[in-house]
Order: structure tokens, then sequence, then C-alpha cells
């Protein structure tokens, strides 16, 4: 068997920009191992697997469809990219015909609606309770839901503090061992825009490419396309 592969650049209208994802759309499920497998090989922060709920239907007339993602360590409740990167596969290269596609996941149904040239994503409210303050610190929050810390930087502080911050992933990952968090967020918000950046080492991610853009966005850029071939006895 030959499992097709596609790398899709997220949040950008370019090659070789935003944030990339591998979106395997699979005529029916894997072994979990198999999943991991893939996704190691990969090595990118998310690998989505799409398969089909509904036996009659095909990539192009299906409108709800089973979506997992895969770190290359473990497998992950919800990413953002990684969906957006899977409807675009769907929507562009499958030349599905519907305007809106439902993926079933671990974090419920997250629908995808395409809009012309844009793709609008609805995803769950996972509203944070603050945590406490620091110097340089405007608020720190944590969801217990999703595991996610997210550190906002006072605004009186210049973009170069967040984007020359060095963290270390392994000393990051060494000084949370509880399993309350498994992702850093930290952001700034200078203007009526706002930077951020996000770590977790947790699931194998060092630091994410790109991350926090807004739900309304451009089509992704889908850069290559490849396949994997499996061995019978995985």
């Amino acid at each position: 068997m030959e499992i097709s592969v596609f790398t899709v650049d997220a949040f950008t209208n370019l090659p070789f920009k935003g944030n990339p994802a591998a979106v395997c759309p699979l005529l029916h499920e894997l072994s979990d191992d198999l999943y991991q497998k893939i996704a190691t090989e990969m090595n990118l922060a998310e690998t989505a697997f799409i398969t089909k709920i509904n036996p009659s239907d095909n990539f192009t007339t299906g409108s709800r469809f089973r979506l997992r993602w895969f770190t290359p360590t473990n497998e992950v409740n919800l990413c953002g990219h990684a969906t957006l990167a899977s409807a675009a596969v769907l929507f562009q290269s499958k030349k599905n015909e519907n305007s809106v596609l439902v993926f079933e996941t671990r974090s419920g149904d997250l629908a995808v609606t395409q809009q012309g040239e844009r793709y609008i994503m609805d995803f769950p409210l996972n509203p944070p309770a603050q945590e406490v303050h620091y110097v340089s610190v405007y608020n720190v929050y944590l969801c217990s839901n999703t595991k996610k810390l997210m550190v906002r930087l006072a605004d009186s502080c210049d973009r170069s503090v967040l984007t020359s911050l060095k963290v270390d992933p392994v000393a990051l990952q060494s000084s949370e061992r509880s399993g309350r968090v498994k992702g850093l967020i930290l952001t700034m918000k200078p203007g009526y825009d706002f930077y951020s950046r996000y770590f977790s080492p947790w699931n194998g991610i060092p630091e994410d490419p790109v991350t926090g853009r807004p739900l309304l966005t451009s089509m992704p850029e889908i850069t290559t396309t490849g396949s994997v071939p499996t061995r019978g006895a995985e």
C-alpha cells in the first residue's frame, strides 16, 4: 500500500513560508503505531491523517471526515494549522465540491468553510484561568483543557524582547513534568496587531514556525506531494 503525503504551508500564499504540515488522505484507518511512525518520519510539528466516515463517499464528494494529528512524538487533541492544511488538500487537490467540510476530531467537530479565496475555521473556545504576575509580564493564563500556558508580555516591551528571547526547549521540558503544561505561548500586543511564539517540547516541537494567526486566513500553499510506501507487516 502507498500513502499520499502532501506538504502544505499554512498561513501563507508563498512556497516555503508559513507553518508546514504534512497531510495524509487515507482510504482506511491505520494502526496508531503506524500513524506515529509516519509522523516521526515527516518530522514536522504536526502530520494530519484524514479518513472517510461514510464508505460511499470519496474525497471529492464527502463533507465529513475523521481527522487526527500527530507530532513527531505523540498524538495531540487539536491543531489549527494542520486542520487548515487538511481542508486545503481536500478543496484544492481533491477538488471537493462542498463549501463546508466538517472534521470529526478528539476536540469535537471542526468546520472549515471556503469563501472565495479564503477559508474560515470554526474552533472550540477554551478559556484560560489567570495565573500569577511577573515583572515585564502583563498576564499569565493557563488553560486546563488544552494545557497551554500563555504569557503576555507588557505592552511597553519592545518587539525585540519577544523575537530575541532565547528559549531552551530541554530546560523548559525539564522544568515542567507535572503534565499541567504541554505548550507555552509567549505573546505581546503593542498596538492593533499582536506577535506570538509557541513552544511545545513536551510534544516534540521545540518551536512552532508560525502560530497565533487569525482564523480567517488566505489559502495555504501546497508546496510538495509525495508518497510513503508502507510494509505489509506493519
